[in-house]
């Protein structure tokens, strides 16, 4: 298989196509166009009661773009319940050069000085790419994805792709929809001139919680 470039995975992306692995051994790297792409609609985002407590006054840190070596490393890492990933060596390396570059972004949880959770993803226009998150302590996952969301909203960006549907993002409020609709939505996300704001003050997380939809 030719070696991709990050040029070539910005291309992929933007015509709504992203690569995957078999597993984390496995050299070579599959082109994934789904039927159905999940996709948490910015303005409809569903923040669950405690965990909103946990985001007003959890015991963690949020930063972004501080480590994102880090985070793709730790979504790699296998664990009792992820006993492997379909994140291989060649594409921690482009999505490392992508972050390089501008286009790659990670949001990360830390606690007492120790990344415990996080995500990453590649932005492209008003259009944010979620890759992949991992979670070493309760909620750090979910408090970063809300963190993203909050900074996407903050930053004008109208598509958060989530690439498939699971039960734990759909009590964020993702939902499946049919590819000539997400590429028709991604079409108008990449025209937009968004540029990804890393930093997030307190009263603008306030006021984006309060706009979130509340659920149990």
């Amino acid at each position: 298989m030719t070696v991709l470039t990050p040029q070539t995975l910005l291309g992929a992306y933007a015509s709504g196509i992203f690569p995957m692995a078999e597993s984390r051994h496995d050299p070579d790297l599959y082109w994934i166009d789904p039927d159905v792409r999940g996709i948490i609609p910015l303005a409809e985002l569903h923040i669950p009661r405690r965990l909103r407590r946990t985001l007003r006054n959890g015991p963690y840190d949020i930063r972004a773009d501080s480590d994102f070596i880090g985070v793709i490393r730790g979504c790699a890492e296998q664990t009792h319940g992820r006993p492997d990933t379909w994140i291989n060596t060649e594409i921690e390396g482009l999505y490392n050069a992508l972050f390089d570059m501008g286009f790659a972004h990670s949001l990360e949880t830390w606690q007492d000085g120790e990344l415990v959770g996080g995500l990453y993803g590649v932005s492209l226009g008003g259009a944010f790419f979620g890759e992949s998150m991992f979670s070493r302590a309760r909620d750090a996952s979910k408090v970063a994805l809300c963190h993203l969301a909050a900074r996407l909203v903050k930053s004008g960006f109208t598509l958060l792709d989530t690439q498939f549907l699971t039960e734990h993002l759909r009590q964020f409020g993702a939902i499946e929809i049919a590819r000539p609709d997400y590429k028709a939505r991604l079409s108008a996300a990449i025209k937009i001139s968004a540029v990804f704001q890393p930093e997030l003050s307190g009263d603008e997380l306030e006021a984006f919680i309060q706009s979130t939809t509340q659920t149990s």
